[in-house]
C-alpha cells in the first residue's frame, strides 16, 4: 500500500525556493533541500520527481508571491506615473525590508539555468511576458493622456522597467540601502519621459 504524504507541499516549495534565491540551483544540494524543508530525500522525490522538479514548483511559487500581485496592482487602473512609482517603490521597500540580501529567482534562473534548461527558460520567459504586457498597458494609457511622452516604444519603455525591476533586486541583494535603490527607481522614472 501506497503511503500517503506526511508533509506539507506548499511549505515545502516555499522552504525550497527561499534555500534557491540564496544559493542558486547549483549552490542547493538535495540535502539542502532536505534541511530546509525538513522532508526526507525520499519524499521530496516522490512529490516532485527530481530536484529540477522541486525548482520549477519553487519558479511557480516565485511567481504567484511576486509576479501576479504586481500584476494585479498595475491593471488597477490608478494613474501610470504614479502607477509606476508605487510598483519600484515597493519593490524597494521589499528589498529592504527583506534584508537577507536574497537574489531574485527569476535572474538566478536566468544566469544558472536557461542556457541548459528549456523548462526554466519557458517559466523565465512566461513570468516575464506578463509583466512586461501588463507594463506596457500602462505605459501605453499613459502616453495616451499625457502622462508620459510618447516619444518612446510603449513595449520597450515596459522592457525597461522590467530590467531595472530586475536590476533593483540584483543591486539590492549587494547593498539593500534604500536612498540608492530609491535614486535608481527615481533616474528610471524620469527616463520613462
Amino acid at each position: 500500500m501506497a503511503r500517503l504524504r506526511e508533509f506539507d507541499t506548499e511549505n515545502a516549495v516555499e522552504a525550497a525556493m527561499n534555500a534557491f534565491q540564496r544559493n542558486g540551483y547549483d549552490g542547493t544540494s538535495i540535502q539542502d533541500l532536505v534541511e530546509a524543508t525538513g522532508v526526507g530525500r525520499g519524499s521530496l522525490y516522490a512529490a516532485f520527481g527530481s530536484k529540477e522538479g522541486l525548482y520549477l514548483a519553487a519558479m511557480d511559487r516565485y511567481r504567484d508571491r511576486y509576479a501576479l500581485p504586481l500584476v494585479e496592482i498595475l491593471r488597477q487602473g490608478a494613474p501610470g506615473r504614479e502607477l509606476l512609482h508605487y510598483v519600484l517603490v515597493a519593490a524597494i521597500d521589499d528589498i529592504v525590508r527583506d534584508g537577507s540580501r536574497r537574489a531574485c529567482l527569476i535572474v538566478g534562473a536566468v544566469v544558472g539555468r536557461t542556457a541548459c534548461d528549456p523548462q526554466v527558460t519557458a517559466h523565465v520567459q512566461s513570468t516575464t511576458e506578463l509583466l512586461e504586457d501588463a507594463l506596457y498597458q500602462v505605459v501605453a494609457e499613459a502616453q495616451a493622456d499625457g502622462q508620459l511622452s510618447g516619444k518612446r516604444d510603449a513595449r520597450d519603455l515596459a522592457r525597461y522597467l522590467i530590467m531595472t525591476m530586475h536590476g533593483l533586486r540584483v543591486m539590492g541583494a549587494m547593498n539593500p540601502d534604500r536612498a540608492s535603490l530609491m535614486a535608481i527607481a527615481e533616474a528610471a522614472l524620469d527616463a520613462l519621459d
